[in-house]
């Protein structure tokens, strides 16, 4: 995997609208963002579903989809596979990394040929364990999506990973709603798959919100991942749960702080908070005392500045006798206390 705080991806997926030129255009788009990759999905309709329109092909499940069948869809929805290499030289040329989510043996095979620097496996793809071994053979990093995956689906991708030798998986917590709202998310289950499986953790975000994402990469997300389009306007398949990229380009600029906050364990005080140690409290003579006077609540108090001892010792030397006159306004050290 990259080696940087947060691998930020924008999804291409349908939001070409069939035009190389979008797809270019696109492309450049996010490089603009800040982003540090493209994904493009590699499939053709009859790689991924059958021309078919019975019930079982028809989509009906309360999705942005209904009315359309699995072929129509797809048909709209794919990236022409001889756009794939003019697509990948051009987001290499705006150094963006380019890899793609194949949904077949037959498109690894493909983007094997254009040395594919990671392999993204789609959501509804988990349970496609033959394809998942294939694509993790190859020995390149694996993305996986989780969206409507089981734990058992999910333990069953990871171990088929690991099964053919390749370790450098990040599971991408998903919500396979288009748009995905807020209170679907449920982000600690996140964290917990990291623990769980022992993988690289991040996010699939396909809400219209910064927040979520923002919120993914405090929780320990190494990957994002959100669909982007020049404009909502243009329509198609994913228009209605893509960014546009000034919104992008708000979410990239807000994780970059995000991670810069985070930073690392250390409690290390800095030249700053050093200075700033002035202001913290210690103990002062707050009342006039006389040499072989005791120390009492009302003549010693805890107060700012931090010249005097420190406001733990107020216990111990409450009883105990000044061996000099101390004005008002002193701070109080232990050559000041009698030592009985």
């Amino acid at each position: 995997m990259i080696d940087i705080n947060t691998f930020i991806i924008g999804e291409l997926s349908a939001n070409h609208n069939g035009s190389i030129e979008t797809a270019k255009q696109t492309i450049k788009a996010i490089a603009e963002t800040g982003a540090d990759a493209v994904k493009l999905q590699t499939y053709t309709p009859n790689t991924i579903t059958l021309d078919c329109d019975n019930e079982f092909f028809k989509i009906n499940n309360g999705s942005i989809w209904d009315g359309k069948t699995l072929y129509e869809l797809y048909q709209e929805a794919y990236t022409p596979w001889e756009w794939h290499k003019e697509l990948f030289d051009y987001a290499n040329s705006l150094d963006l990394v380019c890899f793609s989510s194949p949904f077949d043996p037959t498109a690894v095979d493909f983007l094997e040929e254009l040395n594919t620097p990671i392999y993204k496996i789609a959501s509804f793809e988990i349970t496609d364990i033959p394809l998942i071994e294939y694509a993790a053979s190859k020995g390149k990093p694996m993305i996986i999506s989780t969206g409507i995956a089981t734990e058992l689906d999910i333990k069953d991708a990871v171990e088929a990973c690991r099964r053919v030798g390749n370790d450098d998986i990040t599971l991408l917590y998903c919500i396979s709603s288009y748009p995905a709202r807020p209170e679907e998310f449920n982000l600690r289950t996140m964290v917990d798959i990291k623990e769980r499986y022992g993988v690289k953790v991040g996010l699939s975000d396909h809400s219209l919100s910064n927040e979520i994402s923002i919120s993914a990469v405090a929780m320990g997300a190494k990957v994002l991942e959100k669909h982007i389009i020049l404009d909502r306007n243009m329509g198609g398949p994913d228009s209605s749960f893509s960014l546009e990229p000034h919104e992008f380009t708000d979410m990239v600029k807000s994780i970059r702080v995000v991670e810069k906050a985070m930073g690392e364990v250390d409690y290390s005080l800095t030249e700053k908070k050093k200075a700033n140690r002035v202001f913290s409290r210690s103990l002062f003579v707050v009342e006039d005392i006389k040499e072989g006077e005791g120390f009492t609540h009302k003549n010693i108090r805890s107060i700012r500045p931090s010249n005097g001892l420190p406001p733990k010792c107020l216990k111990d030397i409450i009883g105990k006798k000044a061996n000099r006159t101390l004005i008002k306004g002193t701070p109080l050290s232990k050559e000041d206390i009698f030592d009985e």
